[in-house]
């Protein structure tokens, strides 16, 4: 089954729709840079000094105060949107359920941005970034990011750190970055979170699990396989260890949470069985993408 076809974009370009009349006027997009200098947008007026140009002089304000201003301008710059999608062997479990979801989302939100005439730009990343496509513009260009986001494969071991410093090297434009993955790491997620946060890089965390994963449903002996390492490990899962690893689970995910909160960055968790426009509308109403 195809991942990006007509049903997809439709359903894409109704959460466009949707976005502009549940925020009318307060799109994510309007955080763009302000710089005062000439452009098409009136601003302010200054008061004239020798050398500048007669032909910024507001001369409807001279004819009826006889006062020489200069009319300064509003110049609108774009805003860069970064997606980090997380390609390691671990998002391939369960038939690659969560990378096809991050490809999902990944997609929409930039369908937003394009369409909010934003710059959109994604990498893909386990343990350095293995395929990107550099910022782009223009709602038409999302046919390129379909086919970028669809070649994309799970595999390798995951490096946050190595991974968000090459990404960091290679666009020197500051400006949105959206990570999206299971955040399986034997080394942890801080230092790479917190890298792109000193990056002067505005974080977003969509954090992606299989049902699955914090309920296995399995009992009795087991065989666990890392999905990355190929590590194997022997057990027999009996109720009161299979309590145990949910509550771990759940207080892994809590940590996290308030982990991106105590550093301001927006973070959501969500399983592969929430339909993924649900979520894209939680991000919207939180506050990313939309102001």
């Amino acid at each position: 089954m195809k991942l990006f076809d007509e049903a997809f974009l439709k359903k894409i370009e109704y959460l466009y729709v949707m976005s502009k009349k549940v925020f009318t006027g307060k799109l994510r997009a309007e955080r763009k840079t302000r710089k005062v200098a000439s452009g098409m947008e009136f601003a302010d007026h200054r008061n004239y000094a020798p050398g500048d140009d007669f032909r910024a002089l507001d001369w409807r304000v001279y004819a009826r105060t006889e006062k020489l201003l200069v009319r300064l301008f509003e110049e609108k710059e774009d805003l860069a949107i970064y997606f980090l999608i997380d390609c390691s062997g671990s998002m391939h479990f369960n038939d690659d359920a969560k990378l096809n979801y991050a490809k999902k989302m990944a997609a929409a939100l930039g369908f937003i941005g394009l369409c909010n005439q934003d710059r959109v730009s994604y990498a893909a990343f386990n343990g350095n970034v293995i395929d990107r496509l550099p910022l782009t513009s223009g709602r038409g260009q999302i046919y390129k990011i379909f086919q970028f986001l669809e070649k994309l494969e799970g595999t390798g071991q995951t490096s946050f750190e190595e991974a968000f410093k090459s990404f960091a090297s290679q666009n020197k434009r500051r400006g949105v970055a959206v990570v999206l993955s299971d955040f399986y790491n034997p080394a942890g997620y801080e230092n790479a979170l917190n890298f792109l946060h000193y990056q002067q890089f505005e974080t977003y965390v969509i954090h992606i699990m299989d049902e699955t994963e914090f309920d296995p449903g399995v009992h009795g002996d087991v065989s666990l396989v890392d999905a990355e390492t190929g590590e194997r490990l022997d057990l027999t899962m009996t109720p009161r260890l299979l309590s145990k690893y949910k509550a771990a689970f759940e207080a892994l995910c809590l940590k996290m949470e308030a982990y991106c909160v105590s550093r301001h960055m927006l973070y959501f968790r969500t399983p592969v069985a929430v339909p993924f426009d649900e979520i894209v509308l939680k991000v919207f109403r939180a506050g990313g993408f939309l102001k």
